[in-house]
């Protein structure tokens, strides 16, 4: 079941991410988000593969999907929708970044850097 991104709200994409009956995000449900095999998520958390799915609860992935969401919040203000927002963070390459994507920001541990990038751009002052 892949998360509903037609609700266009940001607060609705995130409980489509909520592990059921649960107040930790759901590996799996990011992931299929994200359009994402469950390996690709581990790497971009930088988790082990495995971790994934046998410690979906692991405070390292769940932090680094604090991260990823933190972005695509970002994100789904600057672009005004949560499907913009992920094709944004997996697609847009950044100048000012190499020409990385968000995606691959976030994967080094730059997700502060990114969420500043997309503020100064949500005023205007680059991009």
């Amino acid at each position: 079941m892949q998360p509903s991104t037609n609700s266009n709200t940001f607060p609705g994409f995130l409980e489509s991410l909520r592990t059921p009956n649960s107040p930790l995000l759901s590996p799996e449900r990011l992931a299929e988000a994200l359009e994402l095999p469950a390996q690709d998520l581990a790497q971009l958390a930088r988790v082990h593969r495995n971790t994934v799915q046998l410690a979906p609860s692991s405070t390292k992935l769940q932090n680094a999907m604090v991260e990823v969401v933190k972005v695509l919040s970002a994100a789904e203000e600057l672009t005004g929708s949560v499907d913009r927002a992920l094709f944004w963070f997996r697609n847009h390459p950044i100048k000012e970044f190499g020409h990385r994507t968000a995606m691959e920001l976030v994967a080094e541990g730059k997700a502060k850097a990114v969420i500043k990038y997309i503020e100064s751009v949500g005023t205007g002052a680059s991009g």
